[in-house]
């Protein structure tokens, strides 16, 4: 192939300023490329200071500038990653962000000439297009502004047609991409502005054209790093565990507290003064707006069909992480959304598949015991699911509770029997939240009537002296009152009902346990979840005057106005004060009242 050779400073510069044809520039520019190679690096150098980053570039520049990237992409195959590194650095130091769109779409056509002419140079093009996900740190603040959202757009739109013509090109790419994107992820530390573009744009992959090939990967990353900010928050300082915070804050007027927080008109003044005390906190706000943006991506997915198939790859990314997580505290809560979007679908079937790794004894006993905190949780606060649904998990429960007691002749100890003691503590807060409404439904009553619960709960094992007392004694509550467990016309439980709860409910070894889809404090994302979520507030009881209690639409919660004040609640908390001080930190944000 015939080459234009230039042999000095001024005959480079002369083609520059002529009225050469683009196949005379890319001929011109390969010669110079070659020349390198011979140890003539004087055009080669000129070459290269074209292209470092410059401010404020007038027309003639600007014209250069596009004319010299659009003949290296003519001239890519000559291109050697050992002579030309110096060129290679000073194109990676050129942002999109800097430009405007003649010199953004020239300098995307060397990226993409470049991926496709060698193998080698795929990963260096694709970190190059990444790194334009965010822009550069004192871009940031601007972007909020009209023209930002402009240029934000221009940019990030180019990026991504980029991403997907270099995926047409070279079919392995996308294979390449995901490790990048996940390596190049901003740090739980850092601006929480950067972070959520960059996760704007990972959501974006994962809808986009080539999202079948990395949707799986930008998913569970997006979940793991969810995770990584919200064990970051810690409880200390936050949580309020003096008695009138977490025994009584059900028993105020919570209405008082209405005007301090206009979308807290229902919410308990304790609650609300643990959301104020994480007010505040730059890893709560960076993890509330993460929060928000899964919840508007899975709104998406729903609308386009795709929820079912995002939201088995969030399954898998859940068993995977999440759900043995020690401290996670609101990450759960995009699954939860997800099954809001879909109930019958997604909401049916994390409830069985909940059951299903309870049941299982091939999973570990901690596997086995979240998966029971996790799903009596869920059917208590999820208003989306049928009481249907949740009578036949409780016997599927009580199934597997009944057939462990059977087999066991054993006196009490909580260390041995950790699964079965959790098994039973989830058949009992559910009930505390949906006795009531199922037993106002016939065949659901006669359900639970026949479930065999008392031989359970009177099994040498002793399951009412290790579980949690608050859900203990509200379960008991709401039995005698629904009549259960009833021998003649005495409560076969009262003894126990009676005594001093100190003594006759979780002693040492009390059972661990939390419910991880407890009340959400981050404000942004609580009034996606709130339309869908059961508050104890509002939960009819066993135990309510029927006069005063009027079912809502949804035949388990009362209305504000018509809410009675559960004075009797109060009834053996005060002497728990104590004893649930003690508890270890996962316990103690659950023994509340509103956690029930």
């Amino acid at each position: 192939m015939g080459r234009v050779q230039v042999n000095n400073k001024e005959e480079f510069s002369q083609m520059e300023n002529d009225d050469f044809s683009d196949s005379q520039l890319v001929r011109h520019f390969r010669g110079v490329l070659v020349a390198v190679t011979t140890g003539d690096r004087e055009n080669y150098d000129e070459l290269v200071g074209y292209l470092h980053p410059k401010k404020n570039l007038n027309p003639d520049e600007v014209a250069i500038l596009v004319t010299t990237l659009k003949a290296l992409s003519g001239a890519v195959s000559y291109i050697d990653s050992v002579h030309h590194e110096s060129l290679l650095f000073a194109v990676s130091r050129m942002s999109l962000w800097n430009y405007g769109i003649d010199i953004m779409d020239a300098l995307l056509e060397l990226i993409i000439s470049l991926a496709a002419s060698n193998g080698k140079y795929i990963d260096w093009c694709l970190e190059m297009l990444v790194k334009h996900f965010v822009p550069p740190f004192y871009l940031l603040d601007s972007l909020r502004q009209e023209n930002g959202i402009d240029r934000k757009n221009k940019v990030l739109s180019r990026v991504h047609a980029a991403l997907k013509e270099i995926a047409d090109l070279v079919p392995l790419a996308p294979l390449r991409l995901s490790p990048i994107v996940i390596q190049k992820m901003p740090s739980v530390f850092s601006k929480e502005t950067e972070i959520v573009m960059y996760v704007e744009n990972m959501l974006r992959l994962e809808s986009g054209a080539i999202g079948e090939t990395v949707g799986s990967i930008m998913l569970p990353a997006l979940v793991d790093r969810l995770l990584e900010l919200d064990v970051e928050i810690g409880w200390d300082g936050i949580l309020q565990e003096d008695a009138k915070g977490i025994f009584e804050m059900e028993l105020e007027d919570v209405t008082e507290f209405a005007d301090e927080d206009e979308n807290c008109d229902s919410m308990p003044p304790s609650e609300l003064l643990n959301r104020k005390n994480l007010q505040g906190n730059l890893v709560v706000e960076k993890l509330d707006s993460l929060m928000v943006l899964a919840f508007l991506h899975l709104e998406s997915c729903q609308s386009s069909g795709r929820l079912t198939e995002v939201f088995d790859t969030l399954l898998a990314s859940f068993q995977r992480t999440v759900l043995n997580a020690y401290k996670s505290k609101f990450t759960q809560y995009v699954m939860f959304y997800a099954c809001a979007l879909d109930p019958e679908g997604c909401g049916v079937k994390f409830a069985m598949v909940l059951a299903d790794m309870f049941g299982c004894d091939v999973n570990p006993p901690i596997t086995r015991m979240s998966a029971a905190a996790y799903l009596a949780s869920y059917l208590t606060r999820a208003k989306f699911l049928s009481a249907a649904l949740v009578t036949n998990i409780i016997q599927s429960l009580v199934d597997w509770c009944y057939a462990y007691c059977k087999l066991r002749d054993f006196d009490m100890n909580p260390r041995a029997h950790q699964v079965f003691y959790s098994g039973c503590q989830a058949i009992m807060y559910i009930l505390c939240f949906r006795m009531r409404s199922l037993m106002d439904i016939p065949r659901l009553k006669l359900q639970l009537l026949n479930m065999p619960m008392e031989a359970i709960l009177k099994h040498k094992l002793s399951p009412l002296k290790v579980c949690l007392p608050t859900v203990v004694v509200e379960f008991l509550r709401q039995a005698k009152a629904a009549q259960l467990f009833m021998a003649s016309e005495s409560f076969v439980f009262d003894d126990m009902l009676e005594s001093d709860l100190s003594k006759a409910f979780g002693g040492i070894d009390r059972l661990d346990m939390f419910f991880p889809f407890d009340p959400c404090l981050l404000k942004k994302s609580e009034s996606y979840i709130r339309p869908h979520f059961v508050r104890w507030s509002k939960v009819r009881t066993t135990y309510d005057d029927d006069d005063n209690d009027e079912l809502s639409d949804s035949g388990s919660e009362v209305s504000d106005d018509d809410f009675i004040d559960r004075k009797s609640f109060k009834h053996g908390f005060e002497t728990q004060l104590n004893q649930c001080k003690r508890m270890p930190a996962r316990i103690r944000p659950s023994t509340s009242p509103e956690s029930l």
